[in-house]
């Protein structure tokens, strides 16, 4: 589901509904299945398991940080949008590396600017062993491809998935 309250509502039904047998059930928001199996498998992308989650507040900071270390004002990068870019193109499945690719054709500065934040930006969470909230999809995203045994883990663990208001769902989800 989307939101943690949806979760708990539907782990409530489950158990009224299966008893005990529901605990064994993953009820949960994209965000918390995801760092579910990344607190077990991330080590497999280079980052420990006891890696910091940054909350919207982090993700300003560093954004600042970054835009002071390539000498670019907060005023024509202003940070929030920065990240609505970022976010984007992590929705999107898009490395820094392949959202510059696909910039590369383009003539715009602004948004060539925007993909140098970008590679700073995980740059900086690697260093500090932080994921932000989009991060949490598209790394369980990428341990999935990358590493078919984890891959065929939750294929076994999972016989079906089920996604309420699937409509609402990003290209990562």
């Amino acid at each position: 589901t989307f939101t943690n309250r949806a979760a708990n509502e539907l782990k409530a039904r489950l158990e009224q509904m299966l008893g005990p047998a529901a605990r064994d059930i993953w009820a949960s928001t994209f965000h918390s299945a995801c760092l579910r199996i990344l607190r077990r498998e991330i080590d497999r992308l280079g980052f420990s398991r006891s890696f910091t989650i940054y909350d919207d507040d982090d993700s300003v900071h560093v954004i600042k940080d970054v835009l002071k270390e390539l000498n670019l004002d907060d005023k024509l990068y202003p940070p929030k949008t920065v990240l609505g870019y970022i976010s984007r193109a992590k929705d999107s499945m898009q490395d820094p590396e392949q959202f510059s690719n696909t910039l590369s054709a383009s003539g715009d500065f602004r948004l060539r600017s925007i993909a140098r934040i970008y590679e700073s930006y995980q740059r900086r969470l690697r260093e500090a062993d932080a994921l932000d909230f989009d991060d949490l999809i598209s790394h369980t995203l990428q341990l999935l491809v990358d590493h078919p045994p984890v891959l065929e883990y939750y294929r076994k663990r999972f016989r079906y998935v089920h996604v309420d208001e699937y409509q609402d769902t990003n290209f990562a989800q």
